[in-house]
């Protein structure tokens, strides 16, 4: 059943693969990006590309109202990280239930998943500080999710802490956990953006998870 997903961040590397995975599979997308005519590459068929501010709560419900639902993949690095999801999280949260707008898929990072009870991979020693600030702006993002008294329906979707490879194809498998890293299997860490598309899209087609972390691995 096609349905009209609204994709905020719809310029990044993860939004283009979840704009592209959706319409393979019939579905109507509106790609909000900040700046429209730098990413008119994306509009064709099934696809319009229109200007938004996933900050800001007006916005979203405004591109959102008529959607059935939304991914989010917005990130920004001249802002600092905490800001602006903390910011994203409040502004969907708010927006997309004034647009009537149920289920929330957010594009999370494998470095705020648990490697033991209570420790998450940006605690380690050793990992870069540059990139544990990028990181605890994802947590903080969480915590609002999680406090939140909301009727949206979200889940965040995590890969594994690795860098994802944006050239390999789709091959359309994955496997699913919880708030945990999940285990390697036959010696191989790499996902794609491209599978990881898929796993957002199936969140949306065929939800199993809710108000959660999930991680998602090969």
């Amino acid at each position: 059943m096609s349905s009209r997903i609204v994709v905020f961040g719809a310029g990044g590397r993860a939004g283009r693969r979840a704009v592209a995975e959706a319409v393979a599979r019939g579905h109507r997308v509106t790609a909000v990006v900040r700046d429209a005519d730098k990413y008119r590459d994306l509009a064709g068929d099934g696809v319009s590309v229109v200007a938004g501010d996933v900050t800001v709560a007006d916005s979203v419900a405004e591109l959102a109202a008529g959607h059935d639902a939304a991914i989010g993949a917005a990130g920004r690095l001249d802002v600092p990280s905490e800001e602006f999801y903390v910011g994203a999280a409040h502004a969907l949260l708010d927006g997309l239930a004034r647009a009537g707008v149920g289920r929330l898929v957010l594009v999370g990072i494998g470095s705020t998943l648990e490697t033991a009870p209570g420790v998450v991979v940006h605690d380690a020693p050793g990992f870069p500080e540059e990139a544990r600030a990028f990181s605890l702006g994802h947590t903080a993002e969480l915590d609002v999710l999680r406090a939140a008294e909301t009727d949206i329906d979200w889940v965040v979707i995590a890969p594994p802490p690795v860098l994802l490879d944006n050239e390999a194809p789709r091959t359309g498998r994955y496997r699913t956990g919880d708030h945990r890293v999940l285990p390697v299997t036959d010696g191989v860490s790499a996902f794609s953006y491209a599978d990881l598309a898929v796993a957002l899209v199936d969140e949306i087609e065929a939800p199993k998870h809710h108000r959660s972390l999930t991680a998602v691995a090969g």
